[in-house]
């Protein structure tokens, strides 16, 4: 699991990458779900939803890239609190070398936070897949 996933340039490549690891593991992938509006008035669109064809279980995904250290990270409190609005579990999928250790700390201890390398475990404890092929 750990170092598995391939390295990722950019915010759209990241999503591309975690709808690659969700599609490898059977899961069907579907991008930009519109639901509803943010706890700030915006309206919300999940960067991904997962969903396990046979159980019918969901889990929206936010991805979060910082390539460089910047203000971006800043966002990341109030994200991981709209989540808990979701009317599906939610996680942030974070990678970058941007992240400073404090809010990687910070997303890691939230539980509502993964990096890239470690998502297909994840995933396959959620969704009840096969663990012997991780």
């Amino acid at each position: 699991m750990a170092g598995k996933a391939a390295a990722v340039a950019s915010g759209d490549a990241l999503c591309k990458a975690v709808v690659a690891v969700g599609e490898s593991l059977g899961l069907q992938a579907r991008e930009q779900y519109r639901c509803g509006r943010r706890i700030w008035g915006a309206e919300r669109l999940i960067d991904i939803v997962l969903t396990h064809a046979e159980t019918h279980r969901r889990l929206g995904l936010e991805c979060k890239f910082q390539g460089t250290s910047g203000s971006a990270e800043e966002k990341i409190p109030a994200i991981i609190q709209d989540i808990a609005a979701w009317p599906i579990p939610g996680l942030v999928v974070f990678s970058g070398v941007g992240f400073s250790a404090n809010i990687k700390s910070f997303l890691i201890a939230s539980g509502r936070a993964i990096e890239l390398d470690d998502l297909e475990g994840w995933l396959r404890l959620f969704f009840g897949l096969d663990l012997l092929k991780g």
